[in-house]
């Protein structure tokens, strides 16, 4: 009997390795998939040699002749995305708007499906249309935004001139300024400078990233790791900070209720407290737990991407100080002095926008988007993808890639120019995504990065701080494309022309 059972043991286990190791017919090209593991540690491993996923699978893609990859990590199965044409088409089609129901998503979502960003169906349908309409009566796209924009430069142009010429790390400044215009719109008060919230929130976000980065790999793969490493795998450390950041919002809400009276709708709280309570026709899924999940989203959405891009734009014009002196001219022959500068005008300055649109294309803040998930089985570029399988977008590729760009190795904001100097864009270009899933903040980010952007080097000439190394330009891989450290002096133009 002992035997018997043994012998059926041992031909479970050897099914279950054949079976998990064999691809399904007409799958992708990739790497060998091995037992339990599937590709992990040849991604690892050319991932750790290249300096990031996102390379690595740039390097599979042209290994295996194909702009689409099949992997299998763990026990999923993943599909890679690498050429424009492609990246449209799940981009823009519904078979692909479902997001994996996997052990990385529920974790990052308090342990639910729920938000915006983690959620699909009618759930984010739903949800993301009631944040998009109140967004939009609370400003997106219009005059209060832009109001809000230039009271947030005042500040970062005073902080820059108490610097007293002396190195400043810009980074942390800029993460204030966007997390202090997300609390508005959100929370509906401007915090005092001496509030100490935004900054340990933006603590908290950059210790979650980091975390979310280590869970996103080994403990989603393997999330049964929680219970034999909890803490080296991350698992403990982000239970801590989930239960943080619901004590951080749970607090503004729990105070929002109080506040509240019927109809109130000047900021996003209040009105989801609003639709909350209409009566009986409200959706189910209108919960405190919901509402908790999209304040989340929306400042760990809005603050690293913002944030990053305008650091990479600073670091940029150090490192290309020609192309700065060329924005600084521009400004000068358009711009009154006392001219208040809107979003509305970056037509008017071509240069600056095209530079911004390198900096979009040659940063690729996020190098990789999604992940998405297959809603039914479906044909990819002639290839078999089955229901459920995750897809991930690589717009590192899409913005590299030769085809496209020409030189894309090579920072050159004159490519989004034509011969007479005039902006030419490019659909190619895609750091807010497309389709149903684009971006939500999109036009906030725009409007913030242009604006910043303008009335920074309107003011001052960025140089790098003095005795410090030049930068190399080289990001920090991660989930997001973090710039390297640096530092950075101001020289205000008025004063060194008088």
């Amino acid at each position: 009997m002992l035997f018997v059972l043994s012998l059926i043991l041992i031909l479970m286990c050897l099914l279950y390795v054949h079976t998990s190791s064999k691809k399904p017919h007409n799958f992708p090209p990739g790497p060998f998939w091995y037992p339990f593991t599937g590709c992990i540690k040849e991604l690892g491993e050319i991932s750790r040699k290249l300096g990031g996923q996102h390379k690595a699978f740039n390097f599979m893609s042209k290994q295996y002749e194909s702009n689409i990859i099949g992997l299998k990590l763990g026990n999923r199965k993943v599909v890679v995305v690498l050429s424009y044409p492609l990246v449209k088409q799940i981009l823009c089609s519904e078979d692909y708007d479902g997001r994996p129901n996997d052990f990385f998503l529920r974790l990052r979502s308090m342990g639910q499906k729920i938000g915006i960003t983690s959620a699909d169906g009618e759930l984010w349908l739903i949800q993301r249309t009631f944040v998009m309409k109140h967004m939009r009566q609370l400003g997106f796209g219009k005059e209060t935004i832009e109001r809000m924009v230039h009271e947030e430069l005042e500040e970062l142009l005073l902080t820059f001139e108490y610097s007293n010429k002396t190195a400043v790390q810009v980074g942390p400044i800029l993460s204030m300024s966007v997390l202090s215009i997300l609390w508005r719109l959100v929370a509906g008060s401007r915090l005092p400078k001496d509030d100490t919230r935004l900054q340990d929130m933006f603590k908290l976000l950059k210790i979650r990233q980091s975390a979310f980065d280590m869970a996103g790999g080994r403990l989603n793969m393997f999330p049964w790791l929680r219970f034999i490493a909890p803490e080296k795998t991350g698992y403990n450390l982000i239970l801590r900070l989930n239960e943080q950041m619901r004590s951080f919002f749970q607090e503004i809400i729990d105070k929002h209720h109080e506040e509240w009276n019927p109809g109130r709708d000047d900021d996003v709280i209040h009105a989801f407290i609003s639709h909350m309570k209409e009566g009986n026709d409200v959706h189910p899924s209108f919960t405190n737990d919901q509402l908790l999940m999209i304040c989340i989203d929306i400042f760990i959405a809005g603050s690293h991407t913002v944030t990053y891009t305008l650091e990479f734009a600073f670091l940029m014009i150090i490192l290309h100080p020609a192309i700065q002196k060329k924005i600084q001219t521009e400004i000068d022959n358009v711009f009154e002095e006392d001219h208040v500068i809107t979003y509305s005008d970056r037509m008017k300055v071509p240069y600056v926008e095209a530079v911004i649109m390198e900096v979009k294309r040659f940063c690729h803040v996020t190098p990789i988007t999604g992940p998405r998930r297959t809603l039914r089985d479906t044909v990819l570029d002639n290839y078999f993808i089955p229901k459920d399988t995750t897809v991930l977008i690589s717009n590192y590729s899409v913005h590299m890639d030769k085809n496209i760009w020409g030189d894309p190795e090579v920072f050159r904001p004159e490519r989004f120019l034509d011969e007479n100097g005039k902006l030419v864009t490019s659909e190619k270009l895609i750091p807010f995504g497309l389709g149903r899933r684009r971006c939500p903040g999109e036009s906030l980010a725009r409007s913030y990065i242009f604006l910043i952007f303008v009335g920074v080097l309107r003011k001052y000439i960025i140089t790098n701080a003095p005795n410090r190394p030049k930068p190399t330009g080289t990001p920090i891989p991660g989930i997001t494309l973090i710039p390297e450290e640096y530092k950075v002096m101001l020289i205000n133009r008025i004063q060194k022309k008088a």
